[in-house]
């Protein structure tokens, strides 16, 4: 193999594993060392600048940073990198001085149609730099489904009234309460550009036999959840049936219980490893006593006298082909018949857009979505941009963050007649992490630690209240405890060939064997060579030029722990543990971006 190159941004960014899985790249090493210094107000701006709602995902994140998180491989549970942002927002002081200042009017405006987070990470982006912001919603408070889908015991309001008014603050114009029913009457206002970023708001439903005669009650579960929100709902019948395997069906369940519900029931068309929930969402479905069935398809809706009776359902099994692709066919078992009294129908969304006239030059595709650049977010009408779950579909809040990030940076070099497809580079720096022979300036503990648990309210509690908040949070000392547990993942290993001895000292140390000094090969071959045989090959492994014996290092990227004794122990200073940077452009970024050219 040829000497790995580490000079882009993108080699050492992989190895954060975290930050690299997260849509909007949030430099999670260096908040939660920020937490464990109790440091809180900083820790939050860090994850302001990059995912906007620390306070919101810090409840309600689907969190795919966790699944890479590093300490994963070594113990069983990854650090609660979530819950961890949470703790920032809840101990912070008094961020307002901290948030960026307005520019002078710069004489464009930008009208957003929606105020859901893919819209509001726009508006954060470009109102600092003298844009005129429009932003219109139907609804009277910004926030779109995080206030109107997600349950207040998951997300109180004022959480979301706080993150959000950071935001207005930046003297947008908020047209709250007025929809957007055209588009081309939109443009004729003569806004420079138009992001959209309406969601997915049209859940979907079932056409069973029944559904219309027994329509009174079997509900959508999307649309229920915003009744409840708003206080339009405030009971449901004792027996319900939710039918989804989603994370809007985990809180349409939970939601039933703490309105009346005493048998809830989440039937499924899936196994229960398939279903779309996050596994921490279906672990406090069952944590409340609502059971989850598997494998069962709904046929009808029964019903007397125009009053729903129950469901029948079909029992299928997962059968698979020589590919490994399923299908799901029936047993041939007796259908299942569930008494209820409501049902709650959450088995996708789809997008709407009647108010988007078809002669306006934006391409729709067979599935009615507009055909949305996946780096740029420019629809085939140049200055339309769409993000969020209405350029492709329903994905959780962080996802739309990130996308709006990129719209942003967008929107802004249209606006200053600049090529959109030219992305600013992200902004990364390496600095030693040595302060002796024996010191660092991180905390390199690797020893065995088990993810803390987080503080629950009492059951019984709980489900008393729609408004009560569920998950308590860490307090100081979990929260301390909790970010001990980071592994440093961008405090990297950097390897200088010219000083190394091969004295094999890093070797003998290593705690993990994931460094070997072998003669060069094919990558396949180095692989099964090392010390310690590199299995994953999602992940990379190092190789350095040509050692004074002929024989390369290599080391093996997937399981080194950035304990720094490969540099403590190097007598030459071959090795050296380096702090790694990334900062990603957005479209207020120094250098990042067309905003420079005012």
């Amino acid at each position: 193999m040829q000497r790995t190159s580490t000079e882009g941004p993108d080699y050492f960014h992989k190895v954060v594993d975290c930050q690299w899985a997260c849509p909007a790249h949030t430099p999670v090493p260096e908040y939660i060392r920020l937490i464990a210094d109790g440091r809180y107000s900083d820790a939050y701006m860090v994850n302001w600048k990059s995912n906007v709602f620390p306070g919101i995902l810090g409840r309600t994140c689907d969190r795919p940073c966790e699944p890479a998180c590093r300490r994963g491989r070594v113990e069983d549970e990854p650090v609660a990198i979530c819950r961890l942002k949470r703790v920032a927002a809840d101990n912070k002081g008094d961020i307002s001085a901290r948030l960026p200042s307005v520019a002078a009017p710069n004489g464009k405006s930008v009208a957003l149609v929606g105020a859901g987070p893919a819209a509001m990470t726009v508006a954060r982006d470009l109102a600092p730099l003298g844009y005129k912001v429009v932003v219109y919603d139907r609804e009277a408070k910004s926030g779109g489904m995080i206030r109107s889908q997600i349950p207040r015991f998951r997300l109180p309001e004022e959480v979301i009234d706080e993150e959000t008014g950071y935001i207005e603050g930046l003297g947008l114009e908020m047209r709250l309460g007025q929809s957007v029913d055209s588009l081309k009457a939109l443009l004729d206002e003569g806004h420079d550009a138009v992001f959209i970023g309406t969601g997915a708001p049209r859940g979907r439903d079932l056409d069973l036999p029944g559904r219309q005669e027994a329509a009174a009650n079997i509900h959508i579960g999307i649309d229920w959840l915003s009744n409840v929100s708003f206080g339009h709902i405030d009971k449901i019948g004792r027996r319900v049936i939710v039918l989804g395997g989603g994370n809007t069906a985990m809180d349409c369940c939970r939601t039933s219980r703490r309105l009346g519900g005493e048998d809830v029931k989440v039937i499924v068309r899936s196994g229960f490893d398939e279903m779309k929930a996050s596994p921490w969402e279906k672990e406090d479905a069952l944590h409340e006593d609502i059971p989850i069935l598997n494998f069962l398809v709904p046929k009808e809706f029964t019903h007397k006298d125009g009053k729903l009776t129950g469901v029948l359902f079909e029992e299928v099994e997962a059968v698979y082909d020589e590919k490994g692709r399923r299908k799901l066919l029936p047993t041939g078992n007796p259908d299942k018949h569930f008494e209820c009294d409501d049902v709650l129908v959450a088995v996708g969304q789809e997008n709407a857009f009647p108010w988007i006239e078809r002669d306006l030059g934006l391409a729709f595709d067979e599935w009615d979505m507009p055909k949305v650049d996946p780096v740029t977010f420019q629809s085939t009408r140049p200055g339309v941009f769409f993000g969020g779950d209405a350029a492709f579909g329903p994905k959780n809040i962080i996802w739309a963050v990130a996308q709006g990030h990129e719209a942003a940076i967008s929107i802004d070099k249209w606006c200053q007649g600049q090529d959109v497809a030219e992305r600013p580079a992200p902004m990364t720096t390496l600095i030693s992490q040595k302060m002796g022979i024996h010191e660092w300036s991180y905390d390199n503990d690797i020893s065995n630690d088990r993810r803390h648990v987080v503080p629950m309210r009492d059951k019984a509690e709980a489900l008393k209240d729609i408004r009560v908040e569920v998950e308590l949070g860490f307090d100081d000392r979990l929260g301390f405890a909790e970010a001990q547990r980071c592994l440093n993942c961008d405090v990297q290993t950097v390897f200088a060939e010219p000083l190394c001895i091969e004295c094999d000292a890093c070797v003998d140390i290593c705690p993990t064997d994931c460094i070997t000094f072998t003669d060069n090969g094919e990558e396949e071959d180095l692989r099964a060579r090392l010390k310690a045989p590199a299995l994953n090959v999602e992940q990379a492994i190092m190789v350095s030029d040509e050692l004074k014996t002929g024989r390369v290092m290599v080391k093996d990227e997937d399981v080194c722990l950035h304990c720094g004794l490969c540099a403590e122990r190097c007598p030459t200073g071959a090795w050296d543990m380096q702090r790694f940077t990334l900062e990603m452009s957005h479209a207020n970024d120094v250098g990042g971006g067309a905003c420079q050219a005012r």
